[in-house]
């Protein structure tokens, strides 16, 4: 079985959809009946490089410049174009069984003009009136536009129940299979032994732009005495944010952008971790902070309330006294720490990308076999 996949993020570009990308490559190097084309945006030039014994990737050179984390109309539309005239040339070259699609605009429209079985992975923006950001091209072109690609797809799924909701109020009656995101539980692990230094650590890992809410977290801190807050990620709202926290006197450490690793070794040092996202699939970070046995906080949005079961708090979004009140609550119930800590670990374990994959690969097997439920 050979898949065509399409993503126009792939690490360092972009943000969950590439992460994704890059762990399910990873996993399908076990598959032996596998063989994957991933075409992809890149920042270095137009090349191909082996990813893993089956997989192989083609960057394509979209003159990418500023935020490697957001994608201007101008990337999205120039990847689109190329990603159209690379695959093209690749289905000649090789007899593919099906095109896997992050994103239902613009992998999904370039997927269904390529006329193989296809399927499409909804990651969040890509639905209709998810993103402010599209507001008007979704009311007036993407809904429409989503509605036939995902009706000509052999498979939809999203990475949460919540999304699969959103999807359908544009689609109604669109079937959505859900397949939530991974994590790399052998690399994320707890602590072998943390030392409590006095103040509830905080940490949160994201991109510092106003969709993740980050000012809500930081008002809800304010003259409250007992925590600490290491905020991990760039984005163009980081100097409004240290100018918040300056203004309000509440002390964060805004760490910037870190690897792999330095992020683990933040995660395993925290007491608690915290995304007050205003939108959200299937958080990567609130997954990964699970996996470190953090007990989590997270906004009442998209996918994240299906991650709390004991193991933390779900509040309302763009609210600082409700983040407040579940902070207060640790400091309180200090003993809740370990406790919803170790219930995360252990949600964290059902969720691998093994398992993930392994998802993945049946519904690539009945799509090639052109079993479809659309």
């Amino acid at each position: 079985m050979r898949v065509l996949m399409l993503n126009y993020e792939y690490p360092p570009l972009g943000g969950g959809a590439g992460n994704a990308t890059f762990f399910l490559l990873q996993a399908f190097s076990k598959a032996s009946d596998l063989t994957l084309d991933l075409v992809t945006a890149s920042i270095e030039g137009t090349k191909v490089v082996p990813a893993t014994r089956n997989a192989t990737v083609h960057y394509l050179d979209i003159g990418k410049k500023g935020n490697l984390h957001y994608q201007t109309n101008r990337d999205l539309l120039t990847y689109s174009l190329r990603a159209y005239r690379t695959s093209k040339k690749l289905l000649e070259d090789h007899p593919y069984d099906l095109v896997h699609a992050f994103f239902g605009i613009p992998c999904g429209y370039i997927a269904r003009h390529l006329k193989l079985p296809y399927i499409i992975s909804l990651r969040g923006s890509d639905v209709p009136f998810y993103n402010q950001r599209f507001e008007k091209l979704d009311r007036f072109i993407f809904k429409r536009m989503s509605q036939k690609i995902w009706s000509d797809a052999a498979r939809v799924v999203a990475n949460s129940d919540g999304l699969k909701t959103l999807a359908q109020r544009s689609a109604p009656g669109q079937r959505i299979d859900v397949i939530p995101n991974g994590v790399d539980t052998c690399f994320f692990t707890p602590a072998q032994k943390k030392v409590s230094r006095g103040p509830i650590s905080i940490v949160s890992t994201g991109r510092l732009i106003a969709r993740k809410g980050y000012r809500y977290l930081i008002q809800a801190l304010e003259r409250l005495e007992g925590f600490e807050l290491n905020l991990i990620g760039d984005g163009n709202l980081c100097s409004e944010l240290q100018a918040l926290a300056r203004d309000i006197k509440v002390n964060v450490v805004f760490a910037g952008k870190k690897n792999r690793k330095e992020v683990r070794d933040c995660l395993q040092c925290a007491d608690v971790f915290v995304l007050p996202s205003l939108n959200e699939g299937m958080s990567n970070a609130v997954l990964e902070a699970m996996a470190c046995a953090l007990p989590v906080i997270v906004t009442d949005v998209g996918g994240s309330d299906e991650l709390i079961k004991g193991n933390g708090h779900i509040v309302e979004k763009a609210n600082a006294a409700a983040l407040r009140q579940a902070l207060l609550s640790y400091r309180e119930n200090p003993g809740h720490l370990a406790a919803h800590g170790a219930q995360s670990r252990l949600l964290a374990e059902q969720m691998s990308w093994s398992t993930v994959s392994e998802k993945y690969l049946d519904i690539y097997r009945e799509a090639s076999a052109g079993d479809s439920f659309c």
